[in-house]
């Protein structure tokens, strides 16, 4: 999956970061086809940095291992369809290193590069799964200690929050009274950890970094993926 800091190369920063500030600044067609090239390392950049995470992060979680790191990364076009913004492509690099790959369920790790945005993210994001949703909304409602003494971990509070979309009142079957009545309402649950762009520039140090913060997220991962067993994802 490729060497780390291999001399010659440049660092992340001129390869990832500034490719990305490049495409923020100029998001149309004529400046992207124009960059073909800086694109091409700088994919390549973030496909190693990928392939590089699994492994450290594999060493204590070998669900994601068996997988292509360019199949877990995400393209930088948009559907513009139905949104006002009609920027052709979102600057930004993405990968989700989960047991079926870059599919939201089962839930893995989300790297989410781009300038001034950059963040590590758990959980499950997508909120437009309502069966996803009724499985893990269930599975607090009968295992809320387990959750509580999950999010309540001096480690776990200390890094991250639980977020997510929500709705405005607990939904029935369950009492607006219950101890965690607030995470009933969520659509979807999810956590992140931003960091900076300059954490890039050594690939080395931030992987160990990166996968260390990962693993702290796991049994919040572990969690929801009880809950999610037998999730079969739509097919198109």
């Amino acid at each position: 999956m490729g060497g780390l800091n291999r001399p010659g190369r440049g660092t992340m920063e001129n390869r990832i970061i500034t490719y990305l500030k490049g495409l923020e600044e100029n998001n149309n067609r004529d400046w992207y086809h124009a960059h073909k090239e800086e694109y091409r390392e700088a994919s390549e950049d973030f496909e190693r940095l990928t392939g590089s995470l699994m492994m450290e992060i594999g060493k204590e979680d070998s669900s994601i291992l068996h997988h292509e790191p360019r199949d877990l990364t995400f393209k930088l076009n948009r559907d513009t369809r139905f949104s006002n913004d009609k920027s052709p492509y979102n600057p930004a690099f993405r990968c989700h290193m989960g047991p079926q790959g870059k599919l939201p369920v089962p839930v893995g790790y989300f790297l989410f590069v781009s300038p001034g945005k950059s963040f590590l993210g758990g959980g499950l994001f997508a909120d437009m799964f309502k069966d996803a949703t009724d499985r893990i909304r269930d599975y607090i409602s009968r295992h809320g200690e387990e959750f509580r003494a999950i999010i309540e971990a001096p480690e776990f509070q200390s890094n991250f929050k639980v977020e997510g979309t929500s709705l405005k009142n607990v939904p029935k079957p369950y009492e607006a009274e219950h101890p965690q009545a607030e995470f009933l309402k969520y659509k979807s649950w999810y956590i992140e950890f931003h960091f900076e762009d300059r954490m890039l520039d050594n690939e080395e140090d931030f992987v160990a970094y990166a996968a260390e913060k990962f693993l702290l997220m796991k049994p919040f991962n572990d969690f929801l993926n009880k809950a999610l067993e037998g999730f079969v994802m739509p097919t198109r």
